[in-house]
């Protein structure tokens, strides 16, 4: 909770209607209290984006709620797109159109991550995600050859499910073909959650065994550093600094 940003916590405490998947609104606690709580289960997103605007419409004053930052790999772009189609006349729903939407921004998986160990996020960086349920493949694959060549730092995110478990493997091997074996990867488990795990590893060990749907995975870039101190260990990534020091 102590990493929830102070103005959504205000835009929660001022709503009367909460629409998230359940587990979203058990992690915020008593903060929830008193407030009427719209669960939808995972895979019901294009729902709870239907019924945030509906009950906005309503007007009922209504937070949509997703974990890390709702503007990233989430519900918000859900939300616009359904305006879009409204717009477009593909939707009957024109009391979307009045309601008034404020996106809050919060703390993304990767940003956490990379906070626990380090600076790793210190120069250019990008994200991909490895779901292919949206996205098609080929699509995914050409980016991360572009993040290859680009020599970003890359954080993953979908990286594994149940029914997806060899796409991070292919991750690897083509940036595998742009930088070193030793390059630090981390892998964030249910970050900033009760049970977070935080590993530093290296790109040629990164494997799918180690990583499921609650896992974050960060890879540096040719340039990261991986600095250990007695029991203490990080991960930078530096922006050229050395050329004055």
């Amino acid at each position: 909770m102590d990493l929830v940003a102070p103005r959504a916590i205000e835009a929660i405490n001022l709503s009367t209607d909460l629409v998230a998947y359940g587990l979203y609104l058990d992690l915020l606690g008593s903060v929830c209290e008193g407030k009427n709580r719209h669960d939808l289960p995972l895979g019901e997103e294009i729902g709870r984006a239907r019924l945030a605007l509906n009950l906005a419409a309503q007007g009922k004053t209504t937070a949509l709620v997703s974990s890390g930052d709702i503007g990233i790999y989430a519900m918000a772009t859900l939300v616009f797109e359904l305006l879009d189609q409204q717009l477009s006349g593909k939707e009957d729903s024109p009391q979307w159109l009045e309601v008034d939407i404020e996106v809050v921004p919060g703390i993304s998986a990767m940003q956490a991550g990379a906070a626990k160990i380090g600076a790793m996020l210190g120069h250019d960086f990008c994200t991909i995600s490895l779901s292919d349920l949206l996205t098609p493949w080929q699509t995914i694959e050409k980016r991360l050859h572009a993040c290859g060549q680009g020599d970003f730092v890359v954080s993953f995110y979908n990286p594994r499910s149940k029914k997806r478990d060899w796409q991070i493997n292919t991750a690897r091997d083509i940036l595998l073909q742009y930088r070193p074996h030793s390059t630090p990867v981390l892998l964030g488990r249910q970050l900033t959650r009760e049970d977070e795990s935080v590993t530093i590893t290296t790109l040629d060990k990164l494997h799918s065994d180690d990583v499921d749907m609650f896992t974050l995975v960060s890879v540096g870039n040719s340039e990261s550093r991986h600095i250990i101190n007695n029991d203490k260990q990080w991960v930078y990534t530096p922006r050229g600094y050395s050329k004055k020091l």
